[in-house]
């Protein structure tokens, strides 16, 4: 079926104006889970309105978890302490954090339950994340590596030492870290190889799980050490999503503009922030980018480096091959489509190289976005500044920044959206 196309037309003037981020996705999909897991009614506020968490949401509402919606970005979480079986699979679309949250938290289930998702998400490996389920003894399956799973709980969960690579997304230990909470005794994880990439995020997942009572210890920088209690109802306010100032940065770079958005990146202790260096140099970006501490970034900083005086290269990224689709080679393709030699591919390495006369050109070209939100978001990046850029199924946005878009015509940015 034929998709919708958004055409940007390219500006000639800076962009100025405020914006209101949507609350991080990281931090609502977990701060939602440890509400629900936590006994008596939690307050949640800034939340990001979106598919992900709109999928959290139904499969907490499917456990018997209450959740009441009090406005645009309100909630309040009403737990017991347990999650119920469900009585159909956990659907959860393309929402890589609420999957694999949700794989580990539904060994708390006195009984089966499948956690699913879309053709996208059933493409996406959590074989590794299994194998550590059933390292602590939990009954996981699944026949592809990928979703569907199948879960088979006992109601209660049995903590203890556990060893996991640090070659396994930081999501997979954030789902063993919130569930240790629930656990019977102290857990112990242990990180092999000495660290795992994008620590930033366990750290995410330590605030959240502080913030609910539980107690959180990183001795060492490869050891996480979770007490048992579970969790406990409070107020929490969801912080701005950093992924998404990341576009908004760079439009300002780009265009000589000034945009507020409300908040500093020193404000954010999501790893996203940290790109706002990398950001502000343009365009006298780093020669090397490591990418491992702000992975959802390299997007929007591959574009921006399109521009860039000199070639960028950006390395330890090769966890962007297992988003929501292989980031690499997507944004490998959008550059090589906007001019043939843009950007390489150096194993895992990513190099493109820049030129600001760029800017102003035309190329006839149609980004594929392989329905990737932050893929769509940052070519439209590109096409504020080249003639002719089109990308292909721009509602894809809907995930985390629904209202982006809107958010660009409010700046003044022509966007024109045609159905097919």
């Amino acid at each position: 079926m034929p998709l919708p196309i958004a055409t940007v037309t390219p500006v000639t003037a800076p962009l100025t104006g405020r914006v209101t981020l949507p609350g991080s996705k990281s931090v609502t999909n977990r701060a939602l889970l440890v509400a629900g897991l936590a006994r008596g009614t939690s307050r949640l506020t800034g939340i990001l309105r979106s598919d992900d968490t709109k999928y959290m949401m139904a499969a907490l509402r499917a456990m018997g978890v209450k959740i009441t919606e009090v406005d645009d970005t309100t909630v309040e979480v009403h737990g017991t302490g347990t999650l119920s079986p469900a009585a159909e699979p956990l659907f959860l679309g393309n929402a890589g954090t609420a999957t694999r949250f949700l794989t580990a938290a539904v060994a708390l289930v006195n009984g089966e339950t499948i956690v699913t998702g879309d053709e996208h998400m059933q493409k996406r490996p959590i074989e590794p994340l299994l194998d550590t389920l059933r390292a602590m003894g939990v009954d996981a399956t699944s026949e592809t590596g990928c979703p569907p799973v199948i879960v088979r709980g006992t109601g209660a969960f049995h903590s203890g030492d556990i060893e996991v690579s640090g070659k396994l997304s930081s999501q997979y230990i954030s789902a063993i870290m919130m569930l240790a909470a629930m656990g019977d005794g102290e857990t112990c994880i242990t990180i092999g190889g000495g660290q795992i990439g994008a620590v930033g995020y366990l750290h995410i997942t330590a605030a959240v799980m502080r913030a609910f009572g539980a107690t959180v210890e990183f001795p060492t920088a490869n050891t996480i050490v979770v007490q048992p209690g579970g969790y406990t109802a409070t107020a929490y306010p969801v912080e701005p999503d950093a992924s998404a100032a990341t576009y908004l940065w760079a439009m300002e770079k780009l265009t000589g503009g000034n945009i507020d958005i409300g908040i500093a990146p020193d404000g954010m202790n999501q790893p996203d922030a940290k790109a706002y260096d990398m950001i502000t140099a343009f365009p006298h970006m780093p020669s090397v980018i490591n990418g491992s501490q702000m992975q959802d970034a390299i997007p929007t900083l591959a574009v921006l480096a399109a521009f860039n005086e000199t070639p960028v290269r950006f390395t330890g990224i090769e966890n962007l091959r297992v988003k929501e689709c292989d980031r690499i080679e997507a944004v490998h393709a959008g550059l090589t489509a906007i001019r043939a030699d843009l950007a390489t591919v150096e194993g895992d390495d990513l190099v493109v190289q820049g030129d600001p006369s760029l800017a102003g050109q035309i190329s006839d070209c149609l980004i594929d976005s392989y329905a990737d939100h932050r893929i769509a978001m940052s070519f439209a990046l590109a096409a504020l500044m080249v003639h002719g850029v089109r990308i292909e199924d721009p509602y894809c946005v809907n995930k985390t920044f629904p209202s982006y878009w809107d958010v660009l015509r409010g700046l003044g940015v022509s966007v024109d959206i045609t159905q097919p």
